[in-house]
């Protein structure tokens, strides 16, 4: 008895050292989620007006890797493009890891802050503590509301995202076949030129 007693206090001890840093993480989850709202917003007013930012910045880097090919030393162009559009869609998905984070996160740590300050209200319960007792209550239900909140919020950004970045990863890799296949035909070309050049002289 005497064990399980001094593991009781232990836990408790530990869930109790985790109730401020739990409600603080929330809060920021909570203000994260209106952030994130915001840039989808933004987004998606950009998209309305000038199309994908991610599709134009990998158009200019297409350019540069393109340029890059009348190097005698330049890499194989399949092996150029291939890599360019593993770094785009690399980079996009970082940013849409940290918005599904969110997804598992918010609700973990809402029921986290439900729990925690439930034990303290049984506590002061047990003590007649009964004002201290509500507040903590109150405190856990707002938690987990907060937390569920964050989580749906942040759900259906990622979904939207998603749907974007198949679209901009679509147009993407289109864009590069297309400048694969316009430099085959210019080589092609040259070659053909040269040929008759050489026929000619002959």
């Amino acid at each position: 008895m005497e064990l399980t007693h001094t593991l009781e206090q232990i836990l408790y001890m530990i869930s109790s050292s985790l109730y401020l840093p739990v409600l603080l993480i929330v809060t920021l989850l909570a203000a994260y989620s209106v952030y994130v709202c915001g840039r989808l917003a933004q987004e998606w007013l950009e998209r309305r007006k000038a199309g994908s930012r991610t599709v134009r910045l990998f158009n200019l880097d297409l350019a540069v890797a393109l340029g890059r090919q009348q190097r005698a030393n330049a890499a194989p162009l399949d092996v150029e493009l291939e890599l360019l559009l593993q770094t785009h869609e690399h980079r996009q998905l970082i940013k849409l890891d940290q918005v599904r984070f969110v997804i598992k996160l918010g609700p973990a740590l809402g029921l986290m802050g439900t729990l925690i300050p439930m034990g303290i209200s049984l506590a002061a319960l047990a003590q007649g503590n009964i004002p201290s007792m509500a507040g903590s209550m109150v405190t856990a239900f707002t938690a987990t509301v907060t937390g569920l909140g964050c989580g749906v919020i942040t759900y259906l950004v990622a979904l939207v995202r998603e749907q974007w970045l198949r679209a901009d990863f679509a147009a993407m890799r289109h864009q590069a076949e297309l400048a694969a296949s316009r430099v085959l035909d210019a080589q092609d070309l040259a070659i053909e030129e040269d040929g008759h050049a050489l026929s000619e002289t002959l």
